[in-house]
């Protein structure tokens, strides 16, 4: 091999690992701003925008309520006791994801806080603050969600080890920790 074949095949192999790791800079940012859509989304009241985020068959699994498909996420978001915290005030605030990103397939982790707003007092409580565990797969419209679990950070051991599944490396291809099967 040439001099100048040797160089070319170098720059063939840099381009080639700078071109894969763009490519996983920007399915980390495509995850991240997922994510980090849904606060704004559900704040606003866009049910259909909301469930949009998830594959049409998508769970979501929160403490009190399990949600399968798009139909029954969009249904919470309607809900009365929704509607009721969007008119008084609320705040859905989701931290910034910890994204480990595998092929198609993606997991992120981070905290959720819910601050509502009393309409009595005018005061804001913070009603519940979660760790977050969503799954994702890229398909022909792009990242979405196919299983998003919350836990309240209450105390108990399954919320931590849920934050954790996300970030180590024999988490972040296992299923989250969850007291449903």
């Amino acid at each position: 091999m040439s001099d100048t074949e040797q160089r070319l095949a170098e720059a063939e192999e840099r381009l080639a690992g700078l071109e894969a790791r763009l490519t996983r800079l920007e399915d980390e940012a495509a995850v991240s701003a997922l994510v980090l859509s849904y606060g704004p989304l559900v704040d606003s009241g866009r049910a259909e925008e909301v469930a949009g985020l998830w594959e049409e068959d998508g769970i979501y699994d929160v403490d009190e309520l399990l949600m399968t498909g798009r139909k029954e996420i969009a249904a919470m978001v309607r809900s009365a006791r929704h509607r009721t915290w969007i008119g008084n005030g609320c705040a859905h605030i989701v931290g910034a994801p910890r994204v480990r990103v595998r092929g198609d397939t993606a997991v992120a982790v981070c905290y959720s806080t819910m601050i509502t707003r009393d309409p009595d007092t005018s005061e804001f409580t913070v009603r519940r603050a979660t760790a977050n565990h969503w799954r994702l797969r890229r398909g022909p419209h792009g990242w979405r969600l196919t299983v998003r679990t919350n836990r309240v950070l209450d105390g108990r051991a399954e919320s931590p080890a849920l934050l954790a599944s996300g970030v180590t490396d024999a988490g972040a291809s296992a299923e989250p920790p969850t007291g449903r099967a």
